[in-house]
């Protein structure tokens, strides 16, 4: 089985080696291996997981639900249906935010064609 390091596992996912201790401190990364010198050594089945946390995060769950997520995974295939019903709950929300945030840069863009204007046609600009 092919391990890389921690600098190795940060770089491939664009992320600073903190922030994995981090999540490992959190109690996101199980069974994390280390070598002889105490250096921690991540599976191809470790980062995946890895990527999942940064997946989770990156739309916003909390640690608190990535850790339940974590320990159901380390629970095993019992635990399959409270998974699915986690994620399609998280996608709801991630949509929603999205919806959110698309209709707030309609009024941002809003604010920037009115500035470029003004500036374009030498008028004081207004907030």
């Amino acid at each position: 089985m092919k391990y890389c390091s921690i600098s190795e596992a940060a770089a491939k996912l664009h992320i600073p080696e903190s922030t994995i201790r981090y999540y490992e401190k959190k109690g996101l990364l199980p069974l994390i291996e280390r070598n002889e010198a105490g250096r921690r050594l991540f599976s191809e089945d470790q980062m995946a997981l890895l990527e999942a946390v940064i997946c989770l995060k990156n739309t916003h769950m909390p640690i608190s639900g990535i850790k339940q997520y974590m320990d159901w995974i380390m629970e095993g295939d019992s635990t399959l249906e409270l998974r699915l019903d986690m994620m399609k709950k998280h996608k709801q929300e991630v949509l929603a935010e999205i919806t959110l945030m698309t209709d707030s840069l309609v009024g941002i863009d809003f604010k920037i064609n009115r500035y470029t204007n003004r500036l374009k046609h030498g008028e004081e600009v207004r907030k």
